[in-house]
């Protein structure tokens, strides 16, 4: 019997959109722990305001999804990768600048919020392109393994950055950290495309959002809600509970075991099993947002238990959200014609982006009240999710799929 031969997906190209990725994502994370510590300290603001602040980000990011898969379709797909990334990396500067004036915090915030917007979506849709079809599950799979090394390392390293009250290192790592993969970005190859001239482009509301994923993007979003709870406030819950010791390696455990789900779950994608990994992946996302809503009671019990439910729940909830992601993210390209990946990848992100906003946001007005409660929320929102999947998202998926 001949071995069979697979496509190669590890070429230069795709290697150098993996570390772009893993660059780009750490810049990120370093600040996404430490901007609530930082509102909190520099502008004497509470809860509820912290909450405002950094969901005016994932606004930013959402209204220009849309905008951004039609662009990323219809110009040049490199062009508006790099130009992004660019933006990108120079708004990082402002943080240096903006420090007295909370109106002027929030206006950096929602310019940099722009531009993630425009390169996720672009990036996403990129790493696609260099990657061979009979392999994107599996692509899809090591590229999100370049995001979570990044949530494995990035936050903490911006706590570590921090712990002598430093803001203007953590700023300056994450900027350092950007223009250096912008570098890997400049350096990757992207064939050629045909494009239609702009005088034959028809503008509509379905060059925008692919109106066949909607139902998929409901029930990713009220995935996204619970997760931006989490990445949110996981830190200042779990030090409330008494737990005040390594409370940033809850991101590390997290990220282990999204690494550890997806390099099984892109290679089931790719035998066909889309639908069963997004259930399987839900099951387990819904028992870590369980152990986040018990562990102050855990805690309370016993301070060593909370210890151990703490980082099992990161695990669960990680290897959950890992063994979703590349069979959402497939699901939804499946579902679009080649010339309007961007749109569908758009499309995945916006439903992401609306609950992760909801969610800090949510979770800022709850916590006012109880950290437990904010997670229990949170647990009947994946719930749901799963039945929405179930009764609505998979039928729909089956009767319309285009591969």
């Amino acid at each position: 019997m001949s071995a069979v031969i697979k496509d190669r997906l590890w070429t230069r190209s795709y290697i150098f959109v993996c570390l772009a990725g893993f660059l780009m994502s750490f810049s990120f994370f370093i600040l996404v722990p430490t901007l609530p510590l930082y509102l909190a300290e520099t502008f004497s603001i509470g809860k509820s305001m912290v909450g405002i602040v950094l969901s005016c980000y994932v606004i930013a990011v959402l209204s220009v999804r849309p905008l951004a898969g039609f662009v990323a379709d219809t110009f040049p797909r490199k062009s508006v990768y790099i130009i992004s990334y660019a933006l990108f990396v120079a708004t990082f500067l402002g943080y240096f600048a903006v420090t007295r004036t909370l109106a002027l915090f929030i206006l950096l915030r929602v310019v940099h919020g722009f531009s993630f917007g425009m390169l996720t979506t672009t990036s996403n849709t990129l790493v696609i392109d260099v990657m061979p079809s009979s392999r994107r599950g599996e692509g899809l799979g090591y590229y999100g393994v370049t995001n979570n090394l990044a949530m494995a390392f990035g936050p903490m390293t911006g706590l570590f950055v921090i712990s002598s009250g430093n803001y203007t290192l953590l700023f300056l790592t994450s900027l350092v950290t950007g223009l250096l993969g912008l570098c890997f970005a400049a350096s990757v190859r992207v064939a050629k495309r045909p494009t239609a001239p702009l005088s034959e482009f028809k503008l509509s509301a379905d060059r925008f959002f692919l109106k066949e994923g909607i139902r998929a993007c409901i029930s990713f979003f009220l995935l996204a809600i619970p997760y931006g709870m989490t990445t949110s406030y996981i830190a200042i819950y779990a030090a409330e509970s008494g737990i005040t010791r390594h409370t940033g390696l809850f991101f590390t455990v997290m990220a282990a075991g999204l690494i550890a789900s997806r390099l099984n779950s892109g290679k089931r994608v790719d035998k066909g099993f889309i639908t069963q990994t997004v259930r399987t992946g839900i099951v387990i996302a819904f028992f870590g947002s369980l152990g986040e809503a018990t562990l102050s009671a855990v805690a309370e019990w016993s301070n060593v238990a909370g210890y151990i439910a703490y980082f099992l729940t990161a695990f669960l909830f990680g290897f959950g959200f890992g063994t979703l992601f590349p069979a959402y993210n497939t699901l939804f390209i499946n579902l679009a014609p080649n010339s309007r990946r961007a749109t569908a990848n758009a499309t995945y992100l916006t439903g992401w982006d609306v609950g992760i906003g909801v969610g800090m946001l949510l979770g800022g007005y709850i916590a006012e009240y109880d950290y437990a409660l904010c997670y229990t929320v949170g647990a009947g929102l994946i719930l749901l999710s799963l039945l929405f999947f179930v009764r609505q998202v998979t039928p729909h998926f089956e009767s319309h799929r285009l591969r």
